[in-house]
């Protein structure tokens, strides 16, 4: 037990799917709370006891699935569900940062509260972001290093396609100046054409933070990559 409460659980109380291994189609299951070690849950059939239960768990359509192995601690029944407590087992790391990344969307004050130890922000919705901007740079895994090239993008929100130049990079991330200001979570495709002749690098990501300049003058944004691009890494370094 003691070992559990050095993880912080969130709670969510979140409708998701899952699917127990073997299982043909996915389930509706209730998550009620989550961390990195656990997770507790409600779903309406029996799950085994004694043994490790093997599961993908979609919390959000937008963040993919989690593929789980967890053990049940404890059970009861409640009405026709079932609840669970449950710890895992196993979790990969990219499963630990899809849990971040959903939290940080969905759960920013939590996040900043519970784990940052930071209060929650008052001003309204711009500090909350430039609170969540700090974060992404405490939290920054890959060295960045000044870049200039050209950009094309889609904005996936607005449906809308434009350019702008790369400022700077690294493998999980880009910093871009544009014309027009983006808003925070603006999902975007990118196509890089990065100076060494080859084919532009195509990828995907999201609006981290965005600065405004005066009227007329540019923005600057730093974009989140969906995945850590290292061959277009590699091609950028032999260009510098």
């Amino acid at each position: 037990m003691s070992e559990r409460r050095q993880y912080v659980r969130w709670q969510i109380n979140r409708q998701a799917q899952c699917t127990l291994e073997g299982a043909v189609r996915p389930a509706q299951c209730t998550v009620h709370d989550i961390s990195f070690r656990g997770v507790r849950m409600s779903i309406a059939q029996k799950l085994p006891r004694d043994t490790a239960v093997r599961m993908k768990l979609v919390l959000c359509e937008e963040f993919g699935c989690l593929e789980i192995e967890m053990w049940l601690i404890w059970h009861r029944s409640v009405m026709d569900s079932n609840v669970y407590g449950a710890q895992f087992v196993k979790i990969k790391d990219s499963d630990k940062e899809t849990i971040y990344k959903f939290l940080s969307k969905y759960h920013s004050r939590d996040i900043m509260r519970k784990w940052w130890n930071k209060p929650e922000p008052e001003g309204g919705e711009k500090q909350m972001e430039e609170a969540k901007v700090s974060d992404s740079r405490d939290r920054r895994i890959f060295e960045r290093f000044s870049a200039r090239f050209p950009l094309r993008f889609i904005d996936l929100k607005r449906n809308k396609e434009g350019q702008a130049e790369v400022s700077n990079v690294s493998a999980k991330g880009l910093g871009i100046v544009a014309s027009e200001p983006f808003t925070a979570d603006t999902p975007l495709e990118m196509w890089l054409d990065i100076p060494d002749k080859g084919e532009p690098v195509y990828c995907r990501g999201g609006v981290v933070w965005c600065k405004s300049g005066q009227p007329g003058q540019q923005c600057c944004a730093g974009i989140d990559l969906e995945k850590a691009d290292l061959m277009g890494l590699s091609r950028l370094l032999r260009t510098h």
